[in-house]
């Protein structure tokens, strides 16, 4: 019993740090580059456009779908790890 708490524990740990460090990035990319950052990023062209109104426009929705399935492919290894997978 005390070990199935340990494991459930860890997992949880585990998961929440993954959480974190996705929403680190997604904050990072949203509101980082695309509004604090705008201004420094001005001066690179991308796609006709600058950097900054390019990562508030796009680069955000394509971080935002990257990090779902980065996150749904690390659960899964998390899964595996842990003996919960399917």
């Amino acid at each position: 019993m005390a070990e199935e708490k340990s494991n459930a524990e860890a997992y949880w740990k585990a998961n929440l740090r993954l959480i974190t460090g996705c929403l680190i990035v997604w904050a990072l990319v949203s509101y980082g580059f695309a509004i604090l950052l705008r201004p420094m990023l001005a001066g690179i062209p991308v796609g006709g456009t600058d950097l900054g109104f390019w990562f508030a426009q796009q680069g955000s929705i394509l971080t935002f779908i990257g990090l779902i399935f980065f996150y749904a492919w690390k659960m899964n290894r998390l899964d595996k790890q842990y003996g919960l997978g399917e």
